[in-house]
């Protein structure tokens, strides 16, 4: 056999085993679309959330749960990722399902699809207003002082009873900002609670801020739903016959042109053949 043929023989197993993994992972997509909404098909991390909406004693009021989610989306090797700067060029791109890519000696064959996440459309939490811990926030943007000696200048406040304070417990900075502490008496947390508004020396300033029940809760019950990535293809069986610099050019090249149905590429990432992968979605879910 001379060395074309050993190359192509290559080339066509490793496209068959590819297929194979296509497949199986068509087949997990088809799986989870498969679970009822309220169920959850995965452990739920757990998640620090901000509240939006307003209180109002004796009526309901609508409100609002806000976190910064991370979506962790596994990308298999051959495959690679490509970002357009127009969505209506990612929906051209996937109408055509494979794509032949000329080089010099040969010609490649990938498969294209719409990038899909798992999305968290809607949430149900049980709450529980603490009895012994409270809510600190309002702190001024641009606070100097560290996380240890923010904790440290608190707890010395409200451990003054004179300020309507007791004895701290607990003390924790959240990814927000706020500041939750945690007393020994119960009777504490609810005075502090009724007061609201505190001035607190933070430094050479002092700073007007407020003190709020905390809430603590769990995730109950979640629907989740498939929702495309606008800007976002994923393409599929890229054989192992070119370096990754060299095979990302010639795919970005490939998908700018007008010919081909594509457009101005924003990013491309490439996982080469035998390899593993992870794109990382952020979004603020309201």
């Amino acid at each position: 056999m001379s060395v074309y043929d050993v190359a192509l023989c290559a080339l066509q197993e490793e496209q068959t085993r590819l297929m194979r993994r296509l497949q199986e992972l068509q087949q997990q997509r088809r799986e989870l679309r498969d679970i009822p909404p309220d169920q959850v098909p995965f452990s739920v991390p757990a998640l620090p959330l901000v509240f939006r909406g307003h209180t109002q004693q004796g009526k309901e009021v609508p409100t609002c749960l806000v976190s910064k989610l991370r979506i962790c989306y596994p990308l298999p090797g051959g495959s690679a990722l490509v970002n357009f700067d127009d969505p209506k060029v990612a929906e051209r791109v996937v109408q055509q399902k494979e794509h032949k890519i000329d080089i010099e000696e040969c010609r490649l064959r990938v498969q294209v699809e719409a990038l899909e996440l798992p999305m968290v459309t809607t949430i149900q939490v049980s709450t529980q207003i603490s009895r012994w811990s409270v809510l600190v926030s309002g702190f001024p943007a641009g606070l100097r002082l560290s996380e240890e000696e923010l904790l440290d200048k608190l707890e010395i406040f409200f451990g003054k009873i004179r300020n309507g304070g007791g004895e701290v417990e607990t003390r924790e900075l959240l990814l927000q900002g706020g500041v939750v502490l945690g007393f020994t008496k119960d009777t504490v947390a609810q005075h502090l609670c009724q007061v609201g508004q505190f001035t607190v020396p933070l430094g050479r300033q002092s700073f007007p801020l407020r003190v709020s029940p905390y809430l603590s809760g769990e995730i109950q019950k979640a629907e989740i739903m498939f929702r495309p990535v606008p800007q976002s293809v994923l393409v599929l069986n890229i054989p192992d016959v070119l370096d990754g610099p060299e095979l990302q050019d010639i795919l970005e090249i490939h998908f700018q042109k007008p010919s081909r149905g594509g457009g101005e590429v924003e990013s491309l990432r490439v996982v080469p053949p035998g390899q593993r992968g992870l794109a990382v979605f952020t979004a603020t879910s309201g």
